[in-house]
């Protein structure tokens, strides 16, 4: 892209860009957002507002982001930041297991094969955790502590790189079952060189980075990558899933498991850090420019 056509200010008007986050979140550095705001207003000259959840009154802005790090974005949240004419992620509403996952296993529905235990809440369940842990009720609190206690097949969260992996679906605890914070999936990695493969796909707008990372271990995580190399082409399939899902920004974590797109995880508020990510300031600038189809 030229350089005229990179820069989003036009003479005598700024863009101006609202980022709303959830009343007890921020924008932290260890986001990829935080990221890219700073690219807009250093190179670009864009005004970028932070709010922390919904305002009396909205201010007046060319686009929102919706940037809310919890599995289901609050009602009120969602109201307030569909005001905007232009809304970045506006229909990423609940992007919990059952609601995005086309492998989930029920009891009974005849498959035994290997099977993966995950939370239905996004990334372990963790930031909701921490959410009732600093601002829920004493009942709440009381709750969390509780069922952190009791054995892990009865717990709300669960670290999301220590998923337990069963041979057969016949395998899975009871508990597992009856505890609605956790969802049973079909175990379909992908294998390449005795190792295990993780692809993964963020996008902005029609700007995206594509690579696939390398692991000993079944659940390719940041802390056990041991190489990483940039893709090319981005499935079809994922493409149509991304539609479906109404996402304009994010992350896509899948593999190509029998020849067929499996989709891991989705995340509308995708880490800057961490050696699962390593992305070049020539990366973060390029994925920038996406937010120019939102500003036109």
């Amino acid at each position: 892209m030229a350089e005229t056509e990179r820069s989003m200010s036009k003479p005598g008007r700024t863009p101006h860009i609202v980022v709303l986050v959830h009343e007890h979140g921020a924008l932290e550095p260890r986001y990829l957002l935080h990221a890219l705001a700073n690219v807009w207003r250093e190179r670009d000259g864009v005004r970028v507002t932070v709010l922390n959840g919904p305002q009396p009154d909205p201010l007046t802005a060319d686009l929102a982001i919706l940037h809310v790090d919890l599995t289901v974005v609050p009602a009120n949240h969602l109201e307030y930041v569909r005001q905007y004419p232009q809304v970045i992620n506006a229909r990423v509403a609940d992007i919990s297991k059952r609601a995005v996952s086309t492998n989930l296993v029920h009891r009974g529905d005849g498959f035994d094969g290997p099977a993966i235990v995950k939370t239905n809440r996004n990334s372990g369940g963790r930031s909701e955790a921490a959410l009732a842990a600093r601002h829920g009720s004493f009942l709440q609190k009381c709750s969390l502590a509780l069922r952190r206690r009791l054995p892990w097949s009865w717990r709300s969260a669960l670290e999301s790189d220590e998923y337990p992996i069963f041979k057969t679906v016949s395998q899975v605890p009871r508990g597992v079952w009856r505890n609605r914070d956790l969802v049973v999936e079909r175990f379909l990695p992908e294998r390449r060189d005795g190792c295990f493969c993780v692809r993964t796909w963020t996008f902005l707008g029609d700007r995206e980075l594509h690579s696939l990372a390398y692991a000993r271990q079944p659940i390719v995580s940041a802390d056990n990558i041991i190489d990483r190399e940039p893709l090319a082409e981005v499935p079809l399939e994922l493409r149509r899933m991304r539609r479906e899902l109404g996402f304009d920004y994010g992350k896509f974590d899948y593999a190509i498991a029998n020849g067929r797109v499996v989709l891991f995880d989705v995340d509308r508020t995708p880490l800057f850090s961490g050696a699962a990510e390593q992305r070049s300031e020539p990366d973060v600038a390029r994925l920038a420019e996406g937010v120019l189809m939102y500003l036109r």
